[in-house]
């Protein structure tokens, strides 16, 4: 079965909705609490399952990103035409960051989610870990132990060596070439994987939406209904608004076709929670359903996954605002251009995985002074909504692969025109 078979995603979309629909009733009846359904079936058998699942696709993550890396790095021949293209996507990546928390400081102000809720408790303060400083992220992009970096997962040093590795091959000539040709059959091989452990991506899904649904419920939406809403609408706004504008304006593609060939993608990234976890399904895609060159896509797809994150950086900007107002703060102009700019900085620093969109925010939080112990009023629904913004991550990688795909002649316009479940 190929992970673009239309079976496969009927079947996940079908595990989601019944996930969904089983956590609700689970909370709505209270049956979270009983001992039995909280240790041996949430916390247990569907837990395990859930856990599988991330586990399988994380388990790829590392030789998918090194090989594939490699492999598009030393494709191009020509060293500068990498320089052009790693200088592309990075500043298309940090624009659409930087219009992202734009859009939803601006969404923020107007409907002010925080104003009328002052004498909300904040409870008890959550231990969130410290945030790195942005010289500390340049500097550990660098790795001193390549092989540490990939028992670690740390994804920008991986980055960093896979891309200096490609390099030295480039340079290496016949050597170079040789060693080449291993790592394309290897490449093929770690995506014949990614085909075998997407067979059990239903079950998955089906596993962490129920535990995800039966834990929150949607009674932890209804207080901070209007934070919760206005990052939803920012997320939308940023995803359906923002990236086909930019395809449209900067590539000329068709913004529908795109959406039509990418939004399997889109309902699997909210299942996972995680655009690494998701990185093998949307490198996969846009090669074969949006026609990129694998030599571009190899190496835009995991950079995205690694330092474009836009809807963490939606968040961290509504949340901003609205711990401001509620604490009775007013923001001057240059605390907003600095909460601005720290979360775009921040952005690259955000690894792709479940939550630490809320170790990032008190970075932003302690640049303009705001009270750190407030994130834990979002903590409770932050869960929900990082489903949802690890969607436009995601959408995010692929818009900006494909406008610098088509900038560099490196995007087959047939097979992105084309019907997308007719493709194997």
């Amino acid at each position: 079965m190929e992970i673009s078979n239309s079976k496969l995603t009927r079947n996940i979309l079908i595990a989601m909705v019944l996930g969904l629909v089983l956590g609700i009733i689970v909370n709505q009846l209270g049956w979270q609490e009983e001992p039995l359904v909280r240790h041996q079936i949430l916390g247990g058998l569907l837990k395990m399952v859930g856990d599988i699942f991330i586990s399988s696709l994380k388990l790829l993550v590392v030789p998918l990103v090194f090989v594939s890396l490699v492999c598009g790095t030393a494709a191009m021949d020509d060293v500068r035409k990498l320089g052009k293209i790693g200088l592309k996507t990075v500043s298309l990546y940090l624009l659409t960051t930087c219009i992202a928390i734009s859009i939803a400081m601006a969404l923020a102000f107007v409907f002010k989610p925080g104003v009328g809720l002052e004498s909300i408790d904040s409870g008890s303060a959550v231990a969130v870990e410290e945030a790195p400083t942005i010289c500390q992220v340049i500097t550990n992009m660098f790795p001193t132990n390549p092989v540490k970096a990939m028992a670690e997962g740390n994804m920008l040093q991986i980055i960093v060596f896979s891309i200096l590795f490609g390099l030295a091959m480039v340079v290496s000539g016949e050597p170079g070439q040789r060693v080449l040709k291993l790592f394309e059959d290897l490449n093929e091989i770690v995506l014949k994987l990614v085909t075998v452990l997407m067979l059990i991506a239903p079950y998955g899904v089906f596993a962490k939406i129920t535990v995800v649904f039966a834990n929150e419920g949607l009674g932890a939406i209804a207080q901070l209904g209007m934070y919760f809403g206005l990052v939803i609408l920012a997320l939308i706004v940023h995803a359906l608004v923002v990236y086909p504008s930019l395809l449209k304006l900067l590539s000329g593609l068709s913004p529908i076709q795109f959406l039509k060939n990418f939004y399997k993608v889109q309902i699997f990234a909210f299942s996972t929670a995680s655009s690494n976890a998701t990185l093998p399904v949307t490198l996969e895609t846009a090669e074969k359903k949006l026609g990129v060159k694998n030599s571009t896509a190899s190496f835009t797809v995991p950079l995205g996954a690694t330092i474009n994150m836009d809807g963490t950086a939606i968040m961290q900007g509504v949340a901003t605002v609205f711990i401001a107002q509620l604490s009775g703060i007013d923001l001057s102009v240059g605390q907003i251009l600095m909460v601005i700019v720290t979360a775009t900085l921040a952005s690259i620093g955000t690894a792709g995985v479940p939550g630490v969109g809320l170790v990032m925010l008190t970075m932003v939080l302690n640049q303009v002074g705001l009270p750190i112990e407030k994130i834990s009023l979002i903590v409770g629904i932050d869960r929900i909504l990082d489903m949802l913004r690890t969607a436009v991550n995601v959408t995010g990688d692929a818009a900006v692969t494909c406008i610098v795909a088509k900038s560099e002649g490196q995007l087959d316009e047939e097979v992105y025109d084309s019907d997308p479940d007719a493709v194997s």
